[in-house]
Order: structure tokens, then sequence, then C-alpha cells
């Protein structure tokens, strides 16, 4: 069986092609959406590197292991000050926050 190759492009091209240009209204929303899941992402490696559980880690920083699960899988928008609170007392960590 003869499969063709796969055409590799960069990501900034894929996201191009598939959500459009920069400040369009559905390229804002997958940004949007990406660095959400990104953040969950993030929070959920650091809860590994640290072998917690979700319990483990909702306990240390005064919230339910529904939110954080919820948290890890992007279903739920986090308030910056319950996010600083998770990072600070959770991970013994401070968070530091940029602009591009």
């Amino acid at each position: 069986m003869h499969t063709k190759p796969n055409k590799l492009v960069a990501l900034d091209e894929f996201v191009e092609q598939h959500y459009g240009a920069r400040r369009t209204t559905a390229r804002e929303t997958f940004e949007e959406g990406y660095e959400v899941f990104k953040l969950g992402a993030m929070l959920q490696e650091m809860r590994k590197e640290n072998n917690m559980t979700q319990e483990q880690l909702a306990a240390k920083c005064g919230t339910t292991k529904t939110y954080i699960s919820r948290i890890e899988n992007n279903a739920s928008d986090i308030r910056l000050s319950t996010l600083m609170r998770i990072v600070r007392e959770g991970f013994g960590k401070h968070l530091k926050l940029s602009v591009d």
C-alpha cells in the first residue's frame, strides 16, 4: 500500500491556515483557548513532578480536587489570585507574568 507523505508546515502557518490571521475573531478565540490549555498542562506537569495527587494539591492550597481537575482539563476559568495561591501554597513557587 502506497501512502502520500505528509507535507510538514510550520506551526504558525498551520494556525493561520486553520484559524485565520492574528487579530481576527477566530484566531483570538483559538489563542485564548490555547493559553488556557497551556496553563492546565503546566499545572498538571508541576503537580506530577512534585508527586502530588489532585487531592493533595487541593488540600495544600485550600481548594477542591474537582477544581484542580477542571483547571488541568481546561474546563474552568481561573482567577489570577487563585492561580497565584495554587503556585505559592501548592508548589512553594512564585508566579511571574509577561505581556507580549
